[in-house]
């Protein structure tokens, strides 16, 4: 929080002593594009404009809602998470997805994810299939999609526990999730 009132500061710099009534300012800061700004009308409702820019309230950059945002999809069995310990699944999770990025990690959405400036603000998703066959019919569609991922066989048991993709725009992979909920 203490960097807020410095980029605040540079803002001001940059702005000068442009102060439009009546309009706040929203930035959006994404990896892989200058920062840009936007303004929107504020209701008019409100008495006073806030004095605070709305930058203030976003200290790291994000995308928003973004569709482009780099996210990583994690898919655990339901039917596991229901009988083995939470601990247990968590793993699972965790090998799926420390492997995805290292098989790829000449990829440049990997290596874009996993920048230093990046490292901070990762975004994956969590979620469920009912059981094995579920995750195996997934894993075959992602296949056939060209989508890379990994699908984590347990060993010695040879138990397909979860998969995970690489990072990815998400608007090249989300359709493939669409059907499935959050892990709960």
């Amino acid at each position: 929080m203490a960097a807020l009132p410095s980029l605040c500061r540079c803002f001001t710099t940059i702005l000068g002593s442009y102060r439009p009534s009546r309009r706040s300012f929203n930035i959006r800061v994404h990896p892989s594009s200058p920062i840009r700004l936007t303004t929107r009308k504020l209701s008019s409702s409100m008495s006073q404009p806030n004095s605070e820019p709305a930058a203030t309230k976003t200290a790291t950059p994000t995308a928003g809602n973004n569709d482009d945002v780099l996210v990583q999809y994690v898919v655990l069995r339901r039917d596991l998470i229901d009988t083995w310990s939470l601990g247990s699944v968590v793993t699972q999770g965790c090998h799926a997805s420390v492997s995805a990025i290292w098989s790829h990690k000449d990829d440049p959405h990997t290596l874009q994810y996993c920048r230093p400036e990046n490292i901070d603000s990762m975004h994956k998703v969590t979620l469920e299939v009912m059981g094995e066959a579920q995750i195996l019919n997934l894993s075959e569609k992602l296949t056939d999609g060209g989508i890379a991922h990994k699908l984590w066989i347990e060993q010695p048991e040879n138990i397909p526990t979860c998969l995970a993709t690489k990072p990815y725009p998400k608007s090249m992979v989300s359709l493939f999730f669409k059907k499935f909920k959050l892990c709960k």
